[in-house]
């Protein structure tokens, strides 16, 4: 009677992580929407209750914004106390991808601004962000020149926005 000897596979004692095989494809170019801007006056926001942390908490405001009748997206208004301004109101907008590069931010964060019962205003963002900047910018806020802080932090006082 004949044996067979199970074969031994050898470990790899070396903690290397090993080159692909083939390389990692790269995601699908995105084709540039021909969306061009919208009218204005296609644009509106509706008052909404909020979420927690969106507009809904105490001395929240919260806008659905809308683009013809249909979502476009949301901006709200929270009332919070950050260094190194303190406490102070501090607007945040998300807009539907389909209405992104088509000024429905400019609009929105002029609408909502104008809406609320807060001033001066507050935009935080990061300082890469060039289209949120453009939209606040085109919206009445201006950078608020604070040093040594990590994102952008741009004001919007009302007799300015006139």
């Amino acid at each position: 009677m004949m044996v067979k000897k199970a074969k031994t596979t050898k470990k790899r004692t070396t903690s290397k992580r090993r080159a692909p095989r083939r390389p990692t494809p790269k995601p699908a170019p995105k084709r540039s929407r021909s969306a061009s801007p919208v009218d204005p006056k296609d644009v509106a926001i509706v008052r909404t209750k909020g979420a927690t942390g969106r507009g809904g908490g105490p001395k929240g405001e919260a806008w659905r914004i809308e683009l013809k009748g249909k979502r476009a997206g949301i901006v709200f208004i929270n009332w919070i106390d950050e260094e190194p301004i303190g406490e102070h109101a501090s607007i945040q907008i998300y807009l539907n991808e389909i209405s992104q590069g088509r000024h429905v931010g400019r609009i929105g964060y002029r609408l909502a601004s104008d809406a609320s019962t807060y001033d001066p205003i507050y935009a935080h963002m990061r300082k890469s962000n060039v289209a949120s900047r453009r939209a606040a910018e085109e919206a009445g806020f201006v950078d608020a020149g604070i040093p040594g802080v990590k994102q952008l932090i741009m004001v919007r006082r009302r007799e300015a926005a006139k």
